[in-house]
């Protein structure tokens, strides 16, 4: 059975889709948790980009083992210098390098004759090589290129050294029919392409992206790139847990065999969407919320007598388990510690009795917490080292207040009598803790949401643009944990990402606002 190499770039062509940039602890986070799933290569970002971009890519280099750890660069030799200076410490790195092929992108973007472009990738190649042994050439807009002319390129970045072809359809343009010929035609005209494997690398512009990379995979792809959830640039990429269930659930018709943990599938969707505040769509194939669940009547009756006849995928095989304890303020700690286990969650690298008391005040307002509250109390975590702590929130709106001591050590503080977001104008006082120090300030806006973060501005003294605001319940029943996610930035500093939970929707904006702005430089 042929081998199938799982190549993830959630940290790059997910990560650059997002508008922000995640800092080097949600990468790493990120990056672990990859290494969990199995996959065989993580490309960590772009270090020719910034700074920070080479620092992260750098620093996770050295910290991951057992995976292929990948930067990508231009065909521009400053790129692979920095890009290789970034893998140097890396167990097993490998360069990303490339040049468009399309004749659009060669006319109109690059500027560049085909002999040119074909020399200018060769020797990227040979440059890469001298540092990296292995290289991946990809082959920008392979798709709309001339195949001819392609077969040309990948000919001659081959014999320069390139261990890896990457043939992209990189916005998204190809059926399932076309793509899976593409690769065909490739296999069985670049003369040398037994000395490489062959990468696939799809968009997903007109929702064919799991399509083509399987039809690609059909083809003798020998390596699949994606993107958990599939999150990427305009419509995203291949989504991976689409790819690798597909083939789960039909291993004859492909005959390859990877080494995912597929039971590390829900975990790490999971992880991604409460990191990059990107929300899993309750309809998304595999990872989504409706993935597993049964309305219709007809369809529970099939379900009942034989599960096989409406569910192709055993949920617990991609680390969803059946739910058999109900959680509630009378469980003890092993009843949690037993259903976090089961949800993928280590006990060993947490404070379990500090997680058992935020699951107890959580439980305290809630007749029953469910498996999305707990997911949320794990990313909410205990207190970080950060300047800033949110200690207590007062807001008026027509006459009616609405208090809140945020208890700074709780993971999961309490609710608030509520006033509603939907109020026309508000003052918000709010007390805050910046290294040690607690400072008060009030402020009135349009809305409960906007004078608590016009006031937190006041107190800090930071001229901050909010980019993005979001707010959704992350569980069932009037008790639901609100879970907001806001985007904010400073001058032209890069955009950065914050998230709060609560059963009050104004403390947890709050604390995403807070959680954002210990981000900021």
């Amino acid at each position: 059975m042929k081998r199938l190499y799982i190549f993830d770039t959630t940290l790059r062509d997910g990560e650059q889709s997002l508008g922000i940039t995640l800092n080097l602890k949600e990468k790493l986070e990120i990056a672990h948790q990859l290494v969990r799933l199995g996959v065989d290569v993580i490309e960590l970002g772009f270090p020719a980009s910034s700074p920070g971009d080479f620092e992260s890519v750098q620093t996770i280099a050295r910290e991951l083992k057992g995976v292929t750890v990948c930067g990508l660069s231009r065909c521009v030799a400053k790129d692979i210098d920095r890009c290789a200076e970034a893998l140097k410490d890396a167990e097993s790195p490998r360069i990303h390098t490339g040049i468009a092929v399309s004749a659009l992108h060669m006319e109109k973007k690059l500027q560049m004759r085909p002999d040119q472009v074909i020399e200018a990738a060769a020797a990227a190649v040979r440059h890469a090589k001298s540092y990296i042994s292995d290289v991946e050439f990809f082959a920008e807009d392979a798709f709309r290129s001339d195949h001819d002319f392609l077969v040309q390129v990948l000919t001659r970045v081959i014999e320069a050294g390139a261990t890896v072809v990457n043939v992209p359809d990189t916005v998204g343009y190809a059926t399932p029919w076309e793509y899976g010929e593409l690769i065909a035609y490739v296999k069985n005209n670049v003369p040398n392409i037994d000395r490489a494997r062959l990468s696939i690398h799809c968009h997903n512009d007109l929702g064919m992206a799991t399509a083509n990379s399987l039809a690609g995979i059909k083809a003798g792809a020998d390596q699949v790139e994606g993107t958990i959830n599939g999150i990427g640039e305009r419509a995203g990429n291949t989504s991976l847990e689409e790819v690798i269930m597909a083939i789960y659930t039909q291993k004859q018709r492909y005959d390859v065999q990877h080494r995912i943990n597929t039971r590390e599938i829900a975990p790490t969707s999971r992880l991604v969407s409460m990191i990059t505040g990107v929300p899993v769509p309750a309809h998304k194939a595999i990872v989504g919320a409706n993935a597993y669940m049964h309305a219709s009547g007809i369809h529970q009756d099939g379900v009942l007598k034989e599960k096989q006849t409406y569910e192709i995928i055993d949920p617990e095989i991609i680390g969803v388990p059946r739910n058999r304890i109900v959680l509630s303020a009378r469980s003890g700690r092993h009843a949690l510690k037993h259903r976090l286990e089961e949800l993928g969650y280590s006990s060993q690298t947490v404070d379990m009795e500090q997680v058992y008391q935020a699951f107890l005040r959580l439980a305290d307002q809630k007749q029953e917490v469910y498996d999305e509250d707990l997911h949320m109390l794990m990313g909410a975590g205990g207190p970080e080292a950060s300047r800033y702590r949110l200690k207590r929130i007062s807001v008026v709106t027509n006459g009616h207040v609405s208090e809140n001591d945020t208890g700074a050590d709780d993971a999961i503080p309490g609710t608030t009598t509520g006033a509603s977001a939907a109020t026309a104008t508000a003052t918000a006082t709010v007390t805050l803790e910046i290294d040690g120090a607690q400072t008060t300030d009030a402020a009135a806006g349009n809305g409960p949401v906007d004078a608590v973060f016009k006031a937190i501005d006041r107190i800090t003294g930071k001229a901050i643009r909010l980019e993005d605001y979001n707010l959704r319940s992350v569980s069932r029943g009037a008790e639901a944990l609100g879970n907001a996610t806001v985007k904010i930035r400073t001058g032209d500093n890069p955009s950065v990402m914050g998230r709060g939970v609560s059963t009050d929707i104004i403390e947890a904006s709050a604390k995403a606002y807070v959680d954002a702005l210990s981000k900021l430089r």
